[in-house]
Formats: C-alpha cells, sequence, structure tokens
C-alpha cells in the first residue's frame, strides 16, 4: 500500500485580490496566503508519508519577481527529499516554459517532465507509472493527451495533465481533451490541474482536478486543498479531499424580503457573517455580502446607502473569531411596493414612473455626455480609478450604466413617498 498527494494551481506567491485596500484586513497575513497554504501542503505529506507529490501545473503565478519565489520552493522541496518524498511536476500556462526567464536548480527528488513531448517515470519500487507533458508556451491548443503512450497492464499508471478538459466556464481553453479520449489511455489515475473547483470527472477511471490550494478572490469560495489518494494491491482504495488554505472566501447572499425593518436586516446580517465565520473552521474569511428582495426598508437602505455598508463592515470587525472582512457590500433590494402595480393605474405618478423607465441615451447621446464629463475624470481620487473594477465616468458603458442606477433611484424615491 501507498500513497500520494495531488495537488495544482498553487499559484505561488500569488496576491490575494480585493482585500488589502480595506482597513484592518491583515496585510501580511494576505500577501502570504499561498505560501502557507503550500507550507500545509508539504507537512500533510511528510505527515500521510505519501510516496510522492504530483503539482498539475501553475506551480508559479507567472515570471518570478525575483529569486525568492524560487528560493522557498527549493528549501521546501529539500524538506521532502529529506523525508524520502519525490516530487513531480508539470508545467501549466501560468508557469509555461516561455514564462519563466529565472531558474534555479531543484533537489535530485523532483522531477519536470519535458515541455516538448509526453514523458514517462517508471518507479519499480512501487510499480507505478508516470506520464506528463508541460506547457512549452503559454497557449497550448493542441490536446496533449493524444500523444500519451497506452498504460502499462502490468504498472499502476498515472498521467498528469494541465488542462480545460471538455471546456470549464470561467476557463482558458487549453490543451483541451475528452474524458472518453483520457479513458482510452487505460491509466488508472488522471491527475487533471487547470480548473480551480475541486471535481470528480470520473471514477472509472479517476480521474480528478483538485481545485487550487488557496482561494485568491471571491469567485474562489469555499475550502481549498489538494487530493490524497491510497493504492492497496495495484487498485485505488481512497480518494478525499484534504483543506489546505489559511484564508477561506464566502459569497453570503440574504433575502431580507422577510426583515420589516432595518434592525431586522441588522440581525439578519448578522447571522449571515456569523455562519460564514463558522464555516471557516477556526480561518480568517472573506466575505461578499449580497441584500436582495423587496422590502420595506428599501428606501432607507438606499438613501444612505454608504452609511449602512459601513456600519455592515463595522459589524464585520466586531465578530471577532479568527477575523471576518468584507470584500463588498451590494444592497439589490427592491421597493415592497409594486412598479409595475403602479404603473398599470392612471394617474400622475404612473406616468412619471413610465417616463423615467422609457429614458434611453442612444449612442451618439453617451459620447456626446461622455466628452462633456471627461474632465471630471482627473478630480477622482485615485483608489477609484485603479485596482481590479477601476471606474471611469467618461466611458459610454458606464455612463449607461450609471443611467440606468439613476433611474431605479428616482422610481424608488418616487414609491417611498407615494
Amino acid at each position: 500500500m501507498f500513497c500520494f498527494i495531488h495537488a495544482a494551481d498553487i499559484h505561488l506567491d500569488s496576491s490575494l485580490h480585493g482585500l488589502e485596500r480595506y482597513e484592518g484586513a491583515p496585510v501580511d497575513e494576505i500577501r502570504s496566503a499561498t505560501r502557507r497554504a503550500f507550507d500545509n501542503l508539504i507537512e500533510l505529506a511528510i505527515d500521510e508519508e505519501v510516496a510522492f507529490v504530483l503539482l498539475v501545473g501553475d506551480l508559479y503565478d507567472g515570471d518570478w519577481k525575483d529569486y525568492n519565489t524560487g528560493l522557498y520552493l527549493v528549501e521546501r522541496m529539500g524538506r521532502l527529499r529529506e523525508a524520502g518524498i519525490r516530487v513531480y511536476i508539470v508545467a501549466g500556462n501560468h508557469d509555461a516554459a516561455s514564462q519563466i526567464t529565472k531558474h534555479l536548480r531543484l533537489p535530485d527528488n523532483v522531477t519536470l517532465f519535458s515541455t516538448k513531448h509526453p514523458e514517462e517515470v517508471i518507479l519499480d519500487d512501487l510499480n507505478v507509472a508516470i506520464y506528463g507533458q508541460g506547457f512549452a508556451t503559454r497557449a497550448v491548443t493542441d490536446d496533449l493527451s493524444a500523444a500519451y503512450p497506452q498504460g502499462d497492464s502490468q504498472l499502476f499508471n498515472i498521467g498528469l495533465l494541465h488542462t480545460c478538459l471538455d471546456g470549464k466556464p470561467g476557463h482558458e481553453p487549453y490543451a483541451p481533451c475528452s474524458v472518453d479520449g483520457l479513458r482510452s489511455k487505460g491509466f488508472q489515475y488522471w491527475a487533471l490541474g487547470h480548473v480551480h473547483n475541486r471535481e470528480e470527472v470520473s471514477q472509472d477511471p479517476w480521474i480528478v482536478f483538485p481545485g487550487n490550494i488557496q482561494g485568491r478572490h471571491i469567485r474562489e469560495i469555499g475550502p481549498k486543498g489538494c487530493t490524497l489518494v491510497t493504492v492497496e494491491n495495484g487498485e485505488i482504495a481512497e480518494v478525499e479531499h484534504r483543506d489546505l488554505d489559511v484564508m477561506r472566501w464566502s459569497l453570503c447572499e440574504l433575502d431580507v424580503s422577510a426583515s420589516e425593518t432595518i434592525d431586522d436586516i441588522y440581525e439578519q446580517v448578522r447571522e449571515g457573517l456569523q455562519s460564514a465565520l463558522d464555516s471557516a473552521e477556526g480561518r480568517p474569511v472573506a466575505v461578499r455580502l449580497v441584500l436582495q428582495g423587496a422590502c420595506s426598508a428599501h428606501s432607507t437602505l438606499h438613501a444612505d446607502r454608504e452609511r449602512w455598508i459601513q456600519e455592515y463592515r463595522a459589524l464585520a470587525t466586531g465578530l471577532g473569531g479568527a477575523g471576518i472582512w468584507l470584500e463588498k457590500v451590494s444592497i439589490k433590494t427592491s421597493p415592497s411596493v409594486s412598479v409595475d402595480e403602479v404603473l398599470e393605474r392612471d394617474d400622475a405618478l404612473s406616468g412619471l414612473l413610465r417616463a423615467i423607465r422609457d429614458v434611453e441615451l442612444d449612442a451618439s447621446a453617451l459620447d456626446d455626455l461622455a466628452d462633456e464629463i471627461s474632465s471630471l475624470r482627473q478630480k477622482l481620487p485615485a483608489e477609484l480609478l485603479g485596482g481590479d473594477d477601476p471606474y471611469d465616468p467618461a466611458k459610454p458603458e458606464m455612463l449607461k450604466e450609471t443611467l440606468e442606477d439613476i433611474k431605479e433611484l428616482l422610481v424608488n424615491r418616487l414609491l417611498t413617498t407615494e
């Protein structure tokens, strides 16, 4: 019997997005999150006395800023060497051969597969064959698996492949392949990478995406880690997920329709945030809070939106525990009064609402308006113009979104003051 770890998409030294700009966020902890998650992987490998570790692409997040990333990796690989643990690596799109310009020699327990053609490594002591090929360039659009050899019926065969498989939403279509194509190779286990959500694609044979080891933004919510595989008598006995992340992301969507007052909503937010903190199992957690639903407190929320956003931030800060921060607060409630009901009436209010709803700006009007307010851009705070979601009032598409927000605000104010 032996065990091995399958991990992928480490993105070593990648920053976590959307947190550092908020007061109270532990900047140093955030910046070191991927390293600390990788340290957990090393500790797990040693504690479980695994025979080898598979790292299936995107070990790095692109070219190293300096040699510190390489020095860190060499030291961690050295720890595995001391424990008698071998490591097998294929390059992915983020650490393709064409992407990495700095190199350090890795310890002799580490095998980095070729980026030119599939390679095979035989572990005679375990009766195991491992096959792999890394990315030579960032955008590999060929089916790399097609060139992999057929599995040896006398061995336990493992394939390493960084791939989108048959296409996954939100991921680049790199090294596409099919389940049937992988199955035809006769391998017992396909260790995949590239998709950041864990997925057991097949159990006959086992085809697994372990997901990344540390969530880096709000699109990577929930537990993150690796897959621990146990093999007995040449067959897979157990496949289990193990958490490695040191910080968790959570989407807290609350339907506040049943809340009659602003205090009711506040208590509902408290419960939602506490639940997110509890589910993080002792880890710090970054939460996106979304309030939605038709409620009587809608006008109060929208009349002083910034105040309530800060109230909820203060609430999160005061919850204690391992720590919770609001990555974003989105208030998407609607008035409890039905707009459609008012529009069906024949009075002054319904006529005004219809006029507001019918306001549109064509392309030329948007361009003219963008030119008129372009000077405002220079007066905006720097934090609005930078980051992952910069605001530019001179962009026609943003003007259109702003118009819709204004229309919604006018409608809500009219309904709540009827």
